[in-house]
């Protein structure tokens, strides 16, 4: 069925409107072949009163005419735009410190071949930065431009945020369907890289400098999640994407990524065991679904454990709960105290505060994500832990 036109219903609409308005022969002095007009015991008080209702209904008829055409046409124009926002071929960059130039030539240079999803590179100015190379999804790969301005738009949006516990983003380039994101390169590492050192006693990290993680994660967070518009989710919150600097102060890596239409990243396994239940359950994200992940991390601080230790199998005697429900189990019966990391035990304040962190963690892995607490909520109860 073909659609009516609407500029011809406008015009329609306008003609009958002005054919109502056009002035009627007067019928005062009747015609010479007319009888003298027979009197009528009724005269017409009616009248007035319905021109003016059809009046008005005409003239709200064609004011929604005309604003729905005009709607129309912004909707169309929006869409076109859209569709002919052009797709940036060389790279993107947002710091002064990178010239488009020197990053082009960096990533085109065999000898910087990446190894990995994440690794360093130097620019010809000296400075070094972290690149994390992403592979787009291509569900229909003889139209791969909308994925390529979706992820465009994604990543302007993401290079606005700005805070002293999240991972800028410096510059981009793309390759096709492959972006290269660039982040400040901090060799510290990651919180994974130094959980690691920890368990094999090649490092020590005390609770004041867990402490520290855990604040600054929950304030990146927070800033995520109610100073930045419109709002930002982690997606993909764990230690292998919290970076520390020279004095443990966290920042945020790789924020937001889940938005983009991008394939499966390479340690899904360990992703997985950050993810909140609603994630498996029905696919549906929200900021409490990052403060599940945080609860995870805050466990990994407390116990000093990998969530993905076969301690947490069926088998083991933390009975398949994985790290969350073998601390929920712990609290429980009391022995939350047996479930700390035991190298950085000895003070009684300490100990103190590291039993509130447990419960702190146990909130953020409620089931139901309208039992989490805010990232807000999170900073505060954090901040109220007095040891330091």
């Amino acid at each position: 069925m073909e659609h009516q036109n609407p500029r011809k219903t406008v015009a329609f609409l306008l003609i009958s409107f002005l054919l109502l308005q056009a002035p009627k022969p007067s019928l005062s002095q009747p015609l010479l072949s007319s009888p003298p007009p027979q009197p009528t015991s009724i005269a017409p008080k009616h009248h007035p009163h319905l021109h003016r209702v059809l009046t008005g209904v005409l003239l709200g008829v064609l004011t929604g005419a005309i604003a729905s055409l005009l709607f129309l046409l912004a909707v169309r124009a929006s869409v076109h735009f859209a569709a002919r926002t052009p797709i940036l071929k060389g790279p993107v960059v947002f710091s002064p410190q990178i010239s488009s130039r020197s990053l082009h030539s960096a990533l085109s240079d065999p000898a910087h071949a990446p190894a990995g999803d994440c690794f360093q590179l130097s620019l010809d100015n000296g400075l070094v930065v972290a690149v994390k190379r992403l592979e787009l999804d291509r569900p229909n790969a003889s139209s791969p431009k909308p994925n390529l301005r979706r992820a465009q738009r994604e990543l302007e949006l993401l290079a606005r945020a700005k805070h002293q516990n999240v991972m800028s983003l410096r510059a981009y380039s793309r390759d096709q369907d492959r972006f290269f994101l660039v982040y400040d390169y901090l060799p510290t590492g990651s919180l994974e890289d130094a959980m690691k050192r920890v368990r094999a006693g090649q490092m020590a990290l005390g609770w004041e400098a867990r402490h520290r993680i855990a604040v600054g994660v929950a304030k990146g967070l927070r800033y995520l999640h109610f100073d930045c518009s419109p709002r930002i989710l982690h997606y993909r919150l764990n230690p292998a994407n919290v970076v520390l600097d020279e004095g443990f102060e966290p920042r945020l890596g790789h924020c937001g990524l889940g938005r983009l239409p991008a394939a499966g990243g390479s340690d899904v396994l360990g992703a997985q065991c950050y993810a909140a239940p609603e994630c498996f359950q029905s696919c549906r994200y929200t900021d409490k679904s990052d403060i599940f992940s945080f609860g995870m991390i805050l466990g990994v601080l407390l116990t000093g454990r990998d969530p993905l230790d076969p301690f947490f199998s069926c088998d083991s005697a933390a009975g398949g709960g994985g790290l969350g429900g073998w601390l929920r189990h712990l609290q429980q019966a009391g022995e939350a105290r047996d479930a700390l990391d035991s190298g950085i035990l000895g003070d009684e304040v300490v100990e103190e505060d590291m039993l509130m962190a447990v419960r702190i963690a146990l909130v953020c892995l409620s089931d139901l994500p309208a039992d989490r607490p805010s990232s807000d909520e999170l900073v505060a109860m954090l901040s109220q832990l007095h040891s330091f």
